[in-house]
């Protein structure tokens, strides 16, 4: 199963203020993860300061993956996360240094001997995900929690996995804010 493309439409003004609409179309940048197939991140948009520059200004989605948003900006795409597979579950751990490297983020992965999850990451931001279709189950450090279509996840800066152990892919919508971690929780994961 393969989900249809993302139809994007962005506005902006002409020279006397009036809105008008400066491009509709598919998304310039979709790219799926070499060392994870049939993963694919849907880049829409993405802020480079707060607050947001309402400008007409160029696309901020042409250029390199990256997985973080900008420092004090945002990013939102959408993600497709195909059925994990045995062969991904019991070797998947080793591909993660690829797979972080080509979303533009080598060190957010947190993999270890013990993980929970091939997929186990963190980066420093607050992370709305809202799942379009498909299921999904968020893997923690010590927990797991099931998602459905309608299921919203606020991802405040913690270690974690997306599973989908169902029988077909999963889409899943991402809004990603820049964050700084609370002091208190800065020391606790300096010590681990």
């Amino acid at each position: 199963m393969s989900f249809p493309p993302i139809h994007r439409i962005v506005t902006g003004h002409d020279a006397a203020g009036k809105a008008i609409v400066s491009t509709v179309g598919p998304l310039p940048t979709v790219i799926e993860l070499a060392a994870i197939p049939g993963t694919v991140f849907h880049e829409v948009w993405s802020t480079a300061s707060t607050p947001a520059a309402a400008d007409n200004g160029p696309d901020p989605t042409i250029g390199p993956l990256t997985l973080p948003p900008p420092p004090l900006g945002t990013r939102l795409r959408f993600v497709d996360i195909p059925p994990d597979t045995a062969e991904f579950l019991a070797l998947g751990a080793a591909r993660m240094h690829d797979a972080f490297t080509q979303v533009g983020d080598a060190t957010a992965s947190t993999v270890r001997a013990h993980s929970p999850h091939p997929l186990m990451h963190r980066t420093e931001s607050v992370d709305y995900g809202i799942v379009i279709d498909g299921e999904l189950t968020l893997v923690l450090d010590d927990s797991e929690v099931a998602l459905r279509p309608g299921s919203v996840v606020i991802q405040r800066g913690t270690n974690h996995a997306w599973a989908n152990r169902s029988q077909r892919p999963c889409r899943i919508l991402f809004v990603l804010i820049d964050a700084a971690y609370d002091p208190a929780i800065s020391a606790a994961l300096a010590q681990r």
